[in-house]
């Protein structure tokens, strides 16, 4: 009931003000006794994932919580992870405004937001300010304005100082909305960054001593022999995880509605089935040796069913948040818990 209150009065503002006054009130109450507005105890459904052991199937997707700011409201609704970013080395604005969209009739959002953040060393100090135990997943980009031939230097930047605390890192080179990026899921670029990425895990493990599992979030948007392609990649360079899938720059469910012709990824219940497809066939690809986080257009508990049927291990939603709310989180672990 709260949920929708709160959902109407922002759903009267500009989405980008929304999200900032939602993600202010958060900072605000998650650790105090407000926090009842929102809190939810879910019963345990513990999930093995990259060798890690998660208190259920459901987390936050990246983007909602760019900065880590939040991290204790979004546990105390119950979310199995919150994985927080798209950070990168150096602060930065993101692309001009307006550049989020609501398309409600689909249950949709288009974003082009263009990782705006306030850079990795404000993110480590939210890091170490976090005063639960939830479990949290650092997504890792490149800034802007370094050359894609360059890109990997900043991953690395950005997985030196997160490492020590994080739970995983997941490396994103699949947001439609820096220019050149989505180039670095293929051939030697992606081979060059995967490389390096492993090279730097084993050096920071035995520095921090502990080993930090490394996900590749890919696009919705790759023919099947990209696809194949990147599971090629990840097998061989013994990646810890795949997570699929980023956004779509196709407009399948949405077209003619408004804001539609607006640029930017879409996200939402027209992504889902393009999405479960993806992880289908990128399950087959990795032949259960490397664990797939299926994300992308869930909007119900069957959705997410649909995914981990597919051959994801694990969920995570956004934009089905924002239009269910909490209750969607309890849904999915409820039902995952009578499969």
């Amino acid at each position: 009931m709260f949920y929708k209150l709160a959902q109407k009065v922002m759903f009267q503002m500009d989405p980008e003000r929304a999200h900032n006054f939602a993600i202010s009130s958060l900072r605000t109450t998650g650790n105090s006794p407000l926090n009842c507005f929102y809190a939810q105890h879910l019963a345990p459904a513990p999930v093995e994932f990259m060798g890690l052991t998660f208190p259920n199937p459901v987390g936050l997707a990246a983007g909602m919580d760019k900065d880590g700011e939040c991290i204790d409201a979004f546990h105390a609704m119950g979310f199995g992870h919150i994985e927080v970013g798209t950070v990168t080395p150096r602060p930065q604005p993101g692309n001009d405004k307006p550049r989020l969209f609501r398309i409600k009739p689909a249950k949709a959002i288009i974003n082009r937001m263009g990782f705006n953040n306030l850079g990795v060393d404000n993110l480590v100090a939210n890091l170490k300010a976090k005063k639960s135990n939830a479990m949290v997943g650092v997504n890792i980009g490149k800034n802007k304005d370094t050359p894609v031939e360059q890109g990997k230097d900043d991953y690395l930047i950005c997985m030196d100082k997160v490492y020590a605390y994080a739970d995983y890192i997941a490396v994103n080179i699949s947001s439609p909305n820096t220019p050149g990026l989505r180039t670095m899921q293929y051939g030697e670029l992606l081979d060059d960054l995967l490389e390096s990425l492993k090279n730097k895990q084993t050096e920071l493990a035995e520095k921090h001593g502990k080993y930090v599992p490394i996900a590749l979030k890919i696009a919705p948007d790759l023919t099947e022999e990209e696809i194949e392609k990147i599971a090629e990649s990840l097998l061989k360079h013994k990646f810890d995880g795949a997570i699929a899938t980023n956004t779509t720059l196709t407009r399948d469910g949405v077209s003619g509605l408004a804001n539609s012709n607006e640029t930017g990824g879409l996200s939402g219940k027209p992504l889902n089935k393009l999405s479960t497809k993806v992880i289908k066939y990128l399950a087959q690809c990795l032949k259960g040796e490397i664990p797939i986080l299926g994300v992308g257009g869930i909007n119900s508990a069957e959705d997410a069913l649909d995914k981990l049927d597919a051959g994801a291990s694990m969920v995570q939603i956004y934009s089905g948040f924002i239009y269910q709310g909490p209750k969607l989180i309890k849904d999915i672990v409820d039902a995952y818990r009578s499969k």
